[in-house]
């Protein structure tokens, strides 16, 4: 390749890396609550479905709207290829920029990790109590493209349900039912029938 094309083809790398960040740059929001509800969830009484190769039996119909804290996408195992993307979610104080601002958000391994300088902006307990680490399994590629485009900062609503998660050969994945644990097990499998982006 000579000089001149590894030049354009560079440039166009460039260009392609610059409008991807531009395309999922955060959205800033003024102090103040932008999601005061919490999330809702009803028993759903164990019904089973197949989806692609797996097996889900509903545990709770659930709904939330919030403010996205976070994004992140997995290609590879097994639970990838059931929930290709985490949303990390606010609502109540943990949607407040003033809050927000002085917290660091991050997100590997499908766990959700903060940190604060020195002193926590609310106590531990409502930090916790008001974000989570959602695994989300689309129902369909409509949903699963709605949910790829989301950006730190904007208001999302989510209809569908949480689910348990088996197969035939014996692997498994459980979904938390509170929002209140944390570590192992604490993260949420949500079957997402509706969403919609609010900004």
């Amino acid at each position: 390749m000579n000089d001149r094309r590894l030049f354009w083809v560079a440039a166009a790398v460039l260009a392609l890396m610059l409008a991807w960040r531009w395309d999922h740059r955060a959205i800033d929001h003024p102090p103040g609550v932008l999601v005061p509800q919490s999330p809702v969830q009803q028993a759903a009484g164990g019904s089973v479905f197949a989806h692609d190769d797996f097996i889900l039996t509903r545990r709770a119909t659930f709904e939330i709207r919030a403010r996205v804290l976070g994004t992140e996408r997995y290609r590879l195992g097994r639970e990838a290829d059931l929930s290709p993307l985490d949303l990390a979610l606010g609502w109540g104080p943990m949607s407040d920029s003033a809050v927000l601002d002085q917290l660091s958000i991050s997100q590997s391994g499908r766990w959700y990790h903060l940190r604060w300088p020195s002193a926590a902006p609310l106590a531990e307990q409502a930090i916790m109590g008001h974000s989570g680490n959602m695994h989300m399994v689309p129902a369909t590629s409509y949903e699963a493209g709605i949910l790829k485009k989301l950006r730190p900062g904007q208001v999302v609503s989510i209809k569908g349900y949480l689910v348990d998660v088996d197969t035939e050969d014996g692997w498994y994945w459980r979904t938390s039912l509170s929002r209140d644990d944390v570590g192992g097990g604490a993260c949420e499998i949500v079957y997402v029938e509706s969403v919609m982006v609010e900004g």
